[in-house]
């Protein structure tokens, strides 16, 4: 039991209420603040004294043409990322299937489109007439290539066919999480392997993937800028086609950026109340 008393130490040593304790010296972190304010200060006395005129940022910002830009560039984020889940899901499943004809395809499907550039791969679906002149299905539908091949659809193939390699990867490890008595549980029920992947493991596996997911599609928002490249209409393009003709970069970078900025954060809190959702039941998740 404890009496409150003072607890002797060792001999020569006295006890503990004659101790004090020592203050740490956290001068590094001093140093390191004032450094941070004084580079700050310094950003915002060169944008403050720079030769920009802040009248344009505000006259820009809600202009119609940057306004169908955001629309564009949300569209296209939502419609690429929608590509690259379904197909992200599938090549993550061929890629634990036990057909090994399968998994080669999924494991060369990620090699191919996670090893090069998404700006190539923009470049080569809207130049593709140069390669397929006519793309249909032989005696039933066919068309011209450079018809097909609008800067809408090939940003559309380039970003989501693109994201979905990276989608498999993020799903694969969701599924990898799962513990294998789920697998071999789902079996001694009768369950087939899809239907236990849809209806036992995909759910478990949720928490793991929303988290990269989420970060993902809040990239995508900033990758649908290299489709301005292919001439796709979204906002960089949009403040672009301005500066072109008023010399205004600067202040119309600024104005994209903004806006660039307002969309990724209120996708940030969507995003958290995502893996919250997901994390309930689980050590650490918030009810």
């Amino acid at each position: 039991m404890t009496t409150g008393a003072p607890v002797p130490l060792a001999a020569g040593f006295g006890d503990l209420s004659e101790l004090r304790t020592a203050r740490r010296a956290h001068g590094g972190r001093w140093l390191a603040a004032a450094l941070i304010l004084a580079v700050l200060a310094l950003l915002v006395r060169a944008f403050a004294r720079g030769q920009i005129e802040w009248d344009y940022v505000g006259r820009f910002l809600t202009v119609p043409v940057i306004l169908d830009g955001i629309v564009a560039t949300v569209v296209m984020a939502v419609c690429a990322m929608a590509l690259g889940i379904v197909l992200g899901v599938a090549v993550a499943i061929m890629r634990l299937t036990p057909n090994p004809v399968l998994r080669a395809v999924a494991a060369g499907y990620t090699w191919l489109f996670r090893g090069t550039p998404v700006i190539l791969q923009l470049l080569l679906w809207f130049n593709l007439a140069l390669v397929f002149p006519v793309i249909g299905i032989p005696g039933l539908w066919s068309g011209r290539a450079v018809d097909l091949m609008t800067p809408f659809f090939a940003a559309l193939l380039g970003l989501g066919i693109n994201q979905g390699a990276y989608t498999s990867e993020v799903v694969r490890a969701g599924l990898l999480s799962v513990d294998q008595g789920q697998y071999e549980a789902a079996q001694t029920i009768g369950m087939g392997r899809m239907t236990a992947l849809r209806r036992i493991i995909l759910p478990q596996a949720m928490r793991v993937i929303i988290p990269p997911l989420g970060n993902e599609f809040i990239g995508m928002v900033k990758t649908t800028s290299l489709a301005s490249v292919i001439q796709y209409p979204e906002v960089l393009h949009n403040a672009e086609n301005i500066y072109y003709a008023n010399s205004r970069v600067i202040e119309l970078l600024i104005v994209a950026g903004i806006w660039y900025l307002a969309v990724v954060s209120v996708l940030t809190p969507l995003q958290m109340l995502l893996e919250r959702r997901f994390a309930r039941g689980v050590a650490g998740g918030r009810r």
